[in-house]
């Protein structure tokens, strides 16, 4: 049984953790991430309506306060028959999406738990398109070279996985916009550490190659010398080929 001095550092975590990525969805949005996914995943969710694999599902792993699903949701970026699942292992970000998502009347679901684990959220991988934003950079190469793996074992129809582009100017612009735009400490520090923790594209296509070698990967990467602003977060994308 947790003492009271437990009981209130989980509380105090929590709530932490709630201002933080209070915070983050701040950079979601302007970084368009929404509309930016929803732009990438059209045609292959067309793909997979026009084969009968209905209702397409795409689940959001690591999907925090769920700002992506949300929004998406919010401005209907994508047509009838799909469902949006957010699913994170912080079970206070799931129960705030929820709410968030039950006063913004919004038609998605979210779910606390491990995305990948039978019965959760991907219950026909046929159907099925993974999505991550902001995730990749917290993994070492072997957890990389996991995570594809196991969407691979799952079998789902597709992935995309959008995270930071390192490169002298992410690393800048990450010090600039967490300074002006974040106001809790571990913020302006992590926006920082995360950029310089990025993979490169090699390394994530190695790792997707190493964990899903059907599924012909790619990063859709802008110019690094002359990089619009939006682009600091690019996707590694996967089919099932």
């Amino acid at each position: 049984m947790p003492t009271n001095d437990g009981m209130l550092d989980e509380v105090y975590l929590d709530r932490l953790a709630l201002r933080i990525h209070y915070e983050l969805q701040r950079l979601g949005e302007e970084l368009q991430l929404d509309r930016r996914v929803a732009a990438l995943l059209a045609p292959w969710i067309a793909r997979l309506q026009a084969a009968g694999r209905t209702p397409v599902r795409v689940v959001d792993v690591g999907c925090g306060l769920g700002h992506v699903i949300r929004a998406a949701a919010a401005h209907r970026h994508f047509p009838p028959g799909v469902e949006l699942v957010g699913v994170d292992l912080n079970r206070a970000l799931v129960n705030e999406a929820r709410r968030l998502a039950s006063v913004e009347q919004l038609d998605c679901n979210f779910i606390a738990g491990d995305a990948f684990a039978p019965g959760v959220a991907i219950n026909d991988p046929s159907r099925t398109i993974v999505i991550s934003t902001g995730l990749l950079h917290h993994l070492d190469l072997r957890e990389l070279v996991e995570l594809f793996s196991v969407q691979a074992r799952l079998g789902v129809a597709g992935f995309a996985h959008w995270d930071i582009a390192p490169c002298v100017w992410s690393t800048v612009g990450a010090w600039v916009f967490h300074q002006a735009r974040m106001r809790e400490p571990v913020s302006r520090h992590d926006g920082v550490m995360s950029a310089r923790r990025a993979h490169c594209a090699e390394a994530l296509l190695a790792a997707a190659h190493a964990g899903a070698p059907e599924y012909a990967p790619s990063v859709i990467e802008g110019s690094r010398w002359h990089p619009r602003a939006i682009d600091v977060l690019r996707p590694i994308t996967g089919w099932k080929t």
